[in-house]
């Protein structure tokens, strides 16, 4: 199974378009060679380098999407309508949607992971991602996984290295920076 973007290759920086700097839009993706007995696909997006990629704490993950269906072999920019029986889980900021990439420190490795699944996923609400991974535990046929790189360019560090408060830069709708779970969020 493959994953693949016409906005950026594999291990080339993500346009500042699906970044959360700029319009902040899903990336278009596509898919091929999904083994026949998939039955659904799930799709994550993570910052595997969260907060400082130079001494990562946490893995922060910005979109989840499950029950797509196996016959779906794409997702264009912007999407925003989800394909017949998919559904969003939270991603890290506990809401659903795309959210993208975000580095207040340095260059950051995101990672856009489909998950080819022997079943269908049910939750009685939008799951969080721990439910996500302990729901498809055993169901996992085959994983493709495609990574951008970005970096803001507007990451301001002060003397001592810590990138300034967010507020010192600009205002947006949503934190910052990631930060490790506390010890009542799950992970």
């Amino acid at each position: 199974m493959k994953i693949v973007s016409s906005a950026f290759s594999e291990g080339e920086r993500i346009p500042a378009r699906h970044t959360f700097e700029a319009e902040d839009v899903s990336p278009p993706l596509s898919w091929s060679d999904i083994p026949p007995e998939t039955v659904s696909l799930a799709l994550i997006v993570e910052d595997s380098d969260a907060p400082n990629p130079t001494a990562p704490q946490t893995v922060w993950l910005h979109w989840l999407l499950y029950n797509i269906p196996p016959t779906v072999r794409e997702l264009p920019e912007n999407a925003k309508t989800l394909p017949q029986s998919a559904h969003e889980g939270l991603n890290d900021w506990k809401r659903t949607g795309y959210f993208g990439p975000n580095s207040v420190i340095g260059t950051h490795r995101y990672v856009f992971r489909l998950y080819a699944l022997d079943t269908t996923l049910e939750f009685a609400s939008p799951p969080r991602r721990a439910a996500f991974e302990a729901a498809i535990a055993g169901h996992l046929l085959v994983e493709a996984a495609l990574m951008g790189l970005y970096g803001s360019e507007h990451a301001l560090t002060s003397a001592s290295g810590h990138a300034q408060p967010y507020g010192a830069r600009r205002q947006n709708r949503r934190p910052v920076a990631p930060h490790a779970p506390t010890s009542d969020e799950p992970s």
